[in-house]
């Protein structure tokens, strides 16, 4: 019976998301099932040939949905699908996950989720349409979403107090770094940490954490601290990454082909974000301004073999550098519309800027260098 409530509910969804906010399509006997959307029709105005130019189009839905077990224990699940509707798209399973709350002791859940450090990745991943550069897996291990994660969080420290909140994480083999796994393909296992500190009643907020790869020869580890203010209108956000890729450059002989010597590969990168929101007559204004800077590192390098010398330059370039002005305008809780500029300061001939050009024309200038507008409309329910 309940079954057949539930395919009659879907379809009324679809109906009344005009209407509401969220979606409540069945709450009976202890079970409760949430559908939620997303529709943002937006566009990135830029130089053609740049990575992310043109239509960035996309609609999503998903559904979360609990069930009393117990007293104290509850099982829950969520699911979140996303089409895009823009230039080259992809769709993408966003989230897929199921577990149980057993209260003050915690949860633990299994499937498609965050990375453990998104948590300090979300204090700057708040611009309009750009933004959320540090949550990149290939960056930073267990920054993004990542299959195969278990999960274990408690978000009040055993019940003795709500400002203190923890999470420890393990990933399947997947895409949850840069490490190589050459059996199974994709990246290699990882675990993860995270702890975070609501600090009294000022609206400041402090987060850390660390994640690595299980590879012994190729590992990829990655730690981070943030700071995040959320008081009297004002959200002020920061975080820094640092990550280190074990073995990852090989320097070649010229002369024989061989690997010769492996060097380390490091990422690091810092993100600031400020915002203020102005209550109007119809709606609220957010207005924000950020800066990013992420950078690739790899130390220079002197070495002989067979009364050959080499002299290994190294690299210190950025991946992403840029500041962004823009704001959100939230005509109601349902609809809003977005602006941003993002004033690029990478040069042509920075690292970022290769990775940044889809199309280089045939000739040297890339426009991964170029500025970028972006504008759209967003209705969600």
């Amino acid at each position: 019976m309940k079954r057949n409530l539930l395919a009659i509910a879907i379809p009324a969804l679809l109906v009344a998301a005009g209407a509401n906010a969220s979606i409540e399509v069945w709450n009976k006997d202890g079970n409760k099932v949430d559908f939620y959307g997303r529709v943002k029709a937006a566009n990135n105005i830029t130089d053609r040939g740049q990575a992310g130019e043109g239509d960035d189009t996309s609609a999503r839905l998903g559904m979360s949905g609990q069930t009393q077990i117990t007293d104290s224990v509850t099982g829950y699940g969520r699911w979140e699908y996303e089409a895009k509707a823009g230039k080259n798209s992809n769709n993408e399973v966003r989230y897929a996950f199921a577990g149980l709350n057993f209260g003050d002791a915690g949860s633990f859940d299994y499937g498609r989720n965050d990375g453990v450090l998104k948590a300090i990745t979300a204090y700057t991943d708040v611009l309009p349409q750009f933004g959320g550069d540090a949550a990149n897996n290939d960056w930073n291990v267990l920054s993004a979403r990542t299959k195969a994660v278990a999960t274990y969080r408690n978000n009040n420290f055993f019940g003795l107090t709500d400002d203190v909140s923890f999470a420890v994480q393990y990933a399947d083999n997947g895409d949850n770094s840069n490490s190589v796994d050459s059996i199974r393909g994709g990246s290699r296992e990882a675990y993860g940490a995270n702890a975070q500190w609501r600090i009294f009643d000022t609206g400041l907020t402090a987060g850390a954490g660390y994640a690595q790869s299980t590879s012994k020869d190729h590992r990829h580890s990655t730690w981070t601290g943030g700071l995040k203010y959320d008081n009297y209108n004002l959200y002020l956000g920061a975080n820094y990454f640092q990550s280190k890729l074990k073995r990852r450059v090989d320097l070649v002989s010229s002369v024989t082909g061989d690997t010769l010597k492996t060097l380390d590969q490091k990422v690091r990168g810092f993100e600031l974000v400020a915002q203020y929101g102005i209550d109007l007559e119809v709606g609220r204004l957010t207005p924000s301004i950020a800066y990013v800077q992420h950078k690739v590192k790899v130390d220079s390098a002197r070495f002989e073999d067979n009364w050959y010398y080499y002299h290994y330059r190294g690299v210190n370039s950025p991946l992403a550098k840029y500041v962004s002005v823009g704001a959100t305008y939230d005509l109601n809780k349902n609809f809003s519309t977005i602006v941003e500029y993002k004033f690029n300061l990478l040069d042509r001939d920075d690292v970022g800027a290769a990775q940044n050009t889809k199309n280089p024309r045939g000739h040297g200038t890339k426009p991964g260098t170029k500025d970028v507008l972006g504008v759209g409309l967003i209705y969600q329910f």
